[in-house]
């Protein structure tokens, strides 16, 4: 399953406003503290992918690292997209890295 949520969506639109659609990568992203994490890059698909639409939007995905996310959702907050995945990928938070994370 694949959701994009209508925040996510408005955000999208606004981008993609002036501009030709294009298709954007999920990938896995090095994580210091908090582990590896979802990102979003504008590229094309490979045959090694799934693409996941949303009509008009298409996501492409690596077909392995969609088997070890399962179920995933597309959302907008403050601080950016956020992609929740129903297997989420690890990661220990600060106490991960020895407590070097003060704020």
């Amino acid at each position: 399953m694949f959701t994009l949520t209508d925040d996510a969506r408005k955000s999208l639109d606004a981008h993609f406003e002036d501009k030709e659609i294009a298709s954007i990568r999920i990938y896995l992203a090095p994580g210091g503290c908090s582990g590896p994490h979802l990102g979003l890059a504008l590229d094309e698909p490979s045959d090694d992918d799934a693409v996941l639409s949303a009509d008009p939007y298409n996501f492409c995905i690596n077909k392995d690292l969609l088997d070890k996310t399962g179920a995933l959702t597309i959302d907008m907050r403050c601080e950016g997209f956020v992609i929740e995945s129903e297997n989420p990928l690890g990661g220990g938070g600060c106490a991960g890295c020895g407590g070097g994370c003060s704020s």
